[in-house]
């Protein structure tokens, strides 16, 4: 059956079961949340849910990636366009205040402070446009405060560290992130730590983090691409499939099939929000629920596009 024709089917079933329950049940009813889903036996074995338990596991992250060098140069062009954005910014605005305070002196003329408010708002959206490429580039070391960020890149520059794209093909989103890198390099393993998530793709089209190899092997310089494996400790949490697990604006989530209520036929399925730890051969790892609880692990998008159905189709035949 079709996906259109599982969700006429329950939209057909929603509103029948509404009627049944206006008749019979009315009280109860009125207490469900309207967003939550509340499915009879029938109308789950239309949607396809099937129900099962997580199970607790211990995963150790190794996750392979593709690494490849950067070119430093790149990063102290961009970081100071954007120090120089920044300072330009800061004089333009000190230059209109000057100027706007000799104005209300009748000092300063109404054309030379408008002129000097033009160049802060070009200033402004120049050292905007600066941030903005060093962050879409350089993510983790835009985030880092001054002083930090600062030690790093003289380090870069001097060549006592190297940094590292580490892309991960097939993935466009990571869980937790891993504290360090091992890079291949000619069968030698050489250290790395991860800084963060680069926020832009690279030219496999996939996640990828920022890695700092300080005292890399001569030799290894920019351009090179070698194997690696990103590693943390040991994570612990419950196994689910991948279908079970949907996103949002507000992160990664599951249905939860609540308890049932003496005399109640249907059940609820309640979105429950869960912590995505590591990806695990066909599912992910994740905290946020229990081994004893009920979650759909099969039929979670159904559940998604049926929230709300049986109060929109109410209202409309009300209409």
């Amino acid at each position: 059956m079709r996906h259109w024709q599982v969700l006429a089917t329950l939209g057909l079933l929603t509103c029948a079961g509404q009627l049944a329950a206006d008749e019979d049940d009315a009280p109860a009813r009125g207490g469900a949340n309207p967003s939550t889903p509340v499915l009879n036996r029938e109308q789950q074995q239309a949607a396809g849910i099937r129900i099962a338990h997580p199970v607790n596991a211990a995963v150790p992250q190794r996750v392979e990636a593709l690494g490849v060098v950067l070119d430093a140069s790149v990063l102290i062009a961009e970081e100071g366009e954007s120090s120089a954005a920044e300072a330009a910014q800061r004089a333009s605005a000190a230059e209109v205040e000057r100027l706007h305070a000799l104005y209300e002196d009748g000092s300063a003329s109404l054309k030379a402070l408008q002129a000097a408010q033009a160049d802060y708002m070009r200033s402004k959206a120049q050292q905007a446009l600066a941030s903005s490429r060093l962050a879409l580039h350089w993510g983790p070391l835009a985030a880092l405060p001054p002083s930090p960020r600062a030690r790093l890149i003289e380090a870069v520059a001097a060549g006592r560290s190297l940094l590292v794209r580490g892309d991960l093909p097939g993935r466009h989103s990571l869980g937790a992130l891993p504290p360090k890198a091992l890079l291949d390099v000619d069968g030698v393993e050489v250290a790395g730590r991860v800084l963060g998530v680069l926020p832009q793709s690279g030219e496999v089209q996939s996640a990828g983090v920022l890695i700092e190899v300080p005292h890399a092997p001569a030799g290894f310089g920019p351009g090179a691409r070698v194997p690696m494996v990103l590693v943390s400790g040991e994570r612990k949490g419950v196994l689910l499939p991948r279908d079970a697990v949907l996103y949002d604006e507000n992160g990664a989530y599951v249905y939860k099939q609540l308890p049932q209520n003496k005399g109640e036929e249907s059940r609820r399925f309640l979105p429950t929000k869960v912590t995505l730890l590591t990806p695990s051969g066909a599912g992910w790892l994740v905290s946020g629920v229990d081994d004893d609880d009920d979650i759909v692990v099969q039929g979670a998008g159904v559940l998604w596009s049926l929230q709300g159905v049986g109060t929109r189709a109410a209202d409309d035949d009300d209409d």
